[in-house]
């Protein structure tokens, strides 16, 4: 059969529609709607298959038979034609910051219930170091000194999790075979932030009086807001993400409660808080300190986040201990002997006042949102609403002595 020639083909793609054979698999195809097209049939593997090349005119007969050429060429060696314009169409990855992005939006964020935590991490810690490096670039020497940098800085836990990150971002460069190792692998948390031990640290009741006392005297340079915050993760006894991203939308003042909805909660499952008169007068407060913000602690400079960060307040705790991170000249300690605590340790200090005051420990555990263990847990849906009330009472009553 004669080939087509390029008068021809002018001619037909004014005709009905019709697939014209230029011989060799290639094809003119008319259509009903829309601009006529190139199209290559060919068989691989014992599949039959058609590829489109491109749209007539804007893809000549001379180009459509040198592209439908170099596609036959590819399949003489082996290669399907298809799968290799797929390939072209993938996302170019080619430095650690795209990495991050691919692994960040193909897995993070679906996977996680918090991605950000992860993002967080990389973008202060890793991308500043080798952010733009091609991703074969990448040696355990640039993975230790990302490493040393942040144990330097002072933050033993921050460098650990760095390393965690480190190692599975690699990993899903191996997955999508963009590197063939992975740099960070023989690493072990002995090169970064050292083995971590679960902390056990609450404060007695002495050491809140003392705690908050120094609070006080330092007002004008902790702020306000980060002492209210500590007092209510005293007598609420929640998670650090829990108190510092709430919205106001979540409180009813005058009921007394503070509904936690279930995808800012890390068991996943939404809890009533019941307040007690205390945490409800200092919120009252607050939310003259917010200035028509949604959030109750809303962040203090321009940020990304609309709210206090995750570091805002232990970091304010620590400067008053005599440690702020990046700083080579450290302020005086204000706390005198008084052993360092945090945030977390507030919430631990809540259940250990708990059991102090006789609260029973299936109250308490819901106290902290902690899922109920065992065949309690499984068969237990009631949600002690009223004994919880009780309890949050109490120990506000207790705390309102000594803050």
């Amino acid at each position: 059969m004669a080939k087509l020639t390029a008068t021809q083909v002018a001619s037909l793609a004014k005709r009905e529609p019709k697939k014209h054979t230029d011989g060799g698999g290639l094809y003119f195809c008319v259509r009903r709607a829309g601009s006529p097209y190139w199209m290559l049939r060919y068989s691989h593997a014992g599949k039959r298959r058609e590829a489109t090349l491109g749209a007539y005119p804007a893809l000549s007969l001379a180009n459509a038979r040198l592209q439908a050429e170099t596609m036959k060429k590819e399949l003489r060696d082996g290669r399907d034609p298809l799968v290799e314009k797929k390939k072209q169409e993938l996302p170019d990855i080619r430095t650690i910051r795209q990495l991050f992005d691919d692994w960040h939006e193909s897995d993070l964020s679906r996977r996680l219930q918090h991605p950000g935590i992860p993002k967080r991490i990389y973008t202060k810690e890793i991308d500043p170091v080798i952010g733009t490096y091609p991703i074969s670039d990448v040696t355990p020497r640039e993975i230790r000194r990302i490493i040393q940098r942040v144990v330097e800085s002072g933050r033993p836990t921050i460098a650990n999790d760095t390393l965690m990150y480190l190692k599975q971002l690699f990993r899903h460069g191996m997955k999508l075979d963009l590197c063939h190792n992975n740099p960070a692998s023989p690493f072990t948390a002995t090169d970064a932030g050292g083995l971590e031990t679960s902390r056990d640290r609450m404060l007695t009741p002495e050491e809140i009086r003392h705690a908050f006392q120094i609070f006080r005297d330092n007002i004008s340079s902790f702020g306000r807001d980060n002492y209210l915050a500590c007092c209510l993760f005293l007598v609420l006894g929640v998670r650090k993400s829990e108190l510092c991203e709430a919205l106001w939308e979540e409180f009813d003042l005058e009921a007394a409660v503070w509904d936690l909805p279930a995808h800012r909660s890390k068991t996943g499952t939404a809890i009533s808080i019941p307040l007690p008169t205390q945490a409800v007068e200092w919120l009252t407060t607050l939310k003259g300190f917010a200035c028509g913000s949604a959030h109750v602690f809303p962040a203090r400079r321009a940020s990304k986040r609309p709210h206090m960060g995750p570091d805002t307040l232990n970091r304010a705790i620590s400067k008053l201990f005599g440690r702020e991170a990046g700083r080579k000249q450290q302020p005086p300690n204000k706390m005198g002997d008084l052993e360092h605590f945090t945030v977390h340790d507030l919430r631990r200090t809540f259940r250990s006042l708990a059991a102090a005051e006789g609260v029973p420990s299936h109250v308490a555990e819901r106290c902290l949102n902690h899922k109920l263990k065992g065949v309690e847990g499984i068969y237990d849906r009631h949600d002690y609403f009223e004994e919880r009330a009780i309890a949050h009472q109490e120990i506000a009553n207790l705390i309102s002595t000594l803050t």
